[in-house]
């Protein structure tokens, strides 16, 4: 997922030793409980994540644009232009890789997250495994969102058959290493990057409901402020129309 290789990973280790490395990370949030790498703990409020898909480029683009610097170098590696993370944006492959998000009220996406899935390849004694990449706006930080997109990535990534999910960071974000860490990942530091690596448990009867049963009530939730939000994209096109009929009445 890094701007220059076209949104895929580049193998740093044998392919019979481990994965690719992922993407820098930016998640200030609290760690996930230890519990979560089996299924995800209970008893706290529930957060819709929707799955994005190709139409939501635009606003795939608009969030990542609004990271602030700091947040930017954490989510990338470096110092990402706004048309870098455009191309970036472009070369996201919905078919193959898994794309989610959190929206406010106003149908603003301020949480992001990347599940990049590599295929095993038994030829080289290489497992299936996912890596992921995540993003939280200013606003909606100190609110779990990054703990509850991890959490979800691990149970699309279980429902896929893959066997480890990893991260790569800078060895800086203290915060997204400690939340792999406490999802039971092992920490690997080599200078200024570290890598986690989490085993996930096999997938379920109840995972894979888990996940119908969450991915239709988030998308009845991304319907409803989608309908609340329509009456006021009217009212605003209606005062300016008024407004536009009350400038040509004036003489």
């Amino acid at each position: 997922m890094n701007l220059f290789e076209g949104g895929f990973p580049v193998e740093r280790r044998p392919a019979d030793t481990s994965p690719e490395p992922a993407v820098a990370i930016d998640t200030p949030e609290r760690p996930v409980p230890t519990a979560t790498a089996a299924e995800p703990s209970g008893g706290r409020s529930w957060v819709p994540i929707r799955s994005l898909g190709p139409r939501h480029r635009e606003r795939i683009v608009a969030h990542l644009v609004a990271l602030d610097e700091r947040s930017r170098y954490l989510r990338f590696g470096h110092q990402a232009s706004d048309a870098q993370i455009a191309r970036y944006v472009d070369t996201l492959d919905f078919e193959h890789d898994e794309v989610f998000g959190i929206f406010n009220r106003r149908l603003e996406l301020i949480a992001l997250a990347h599940l990049a899935h590599r295929d095993g390849d038994a030829s080289r004694g290489r497992a299936a495994a996912s890596e992921f990449g995540v993003s939280v706006l200013p606003k909606g930080r100190r609110r779990g969102f990054g703990r509850r997109l991890f959490e979800h990535a691990m149970l699309h990534a279980r429902n896929r058959h893959v066997g480890t999910m990893f991260i790569h960071a800078l060895s800086e974000n203290t915060a997204m290493l400690r939340l792999a860490r406490s999802a039971g990942a092992t920490i690997e530091r080599d200078g200024s990057e570290s890598e986690a690596w989490l085993k996930l448990p096999p997938d379920s009867i109840a995972s894979h409901l888990d996940q119908m049963l969450g991915e239709r009530a988030a998308e009845f939730d991304y319907r409803l402020k989608e309908h609340s939000h329509r009456p006021e994209l009217g009212q605003t096109a209606e005062d300016g129309a008024a407004a536009d009929a009350s400038a040509r009445a004036e003489p």
